[in-house]
């Protein structure tokens, strides 16, 4: 009894990790896209000044 409450608090642990590191992934895809897209609109305006 004690060794399948174990492995189903431990099946439970694994898939909320699998869930969390799949949001982090995405998350940092997100991210990481909005800093270019920052970056660039940055870069446009230092260019249209400084001509």
């Amino acid at each position: 009894m004690r060794f399948i409450l174990s492995a189903f608090v431990a099946l439970l642990f694994l898939t909320g990790c699998s869930s969390t590191w799949h949001g982090v992934k995405s998350d940092t895809k997100q991210n990481v896209e909005w800093t270019k897209d920052k970056v660039h609109d940055g870069a446009e305006w230092v260019s249209d000044k400084t001509e």
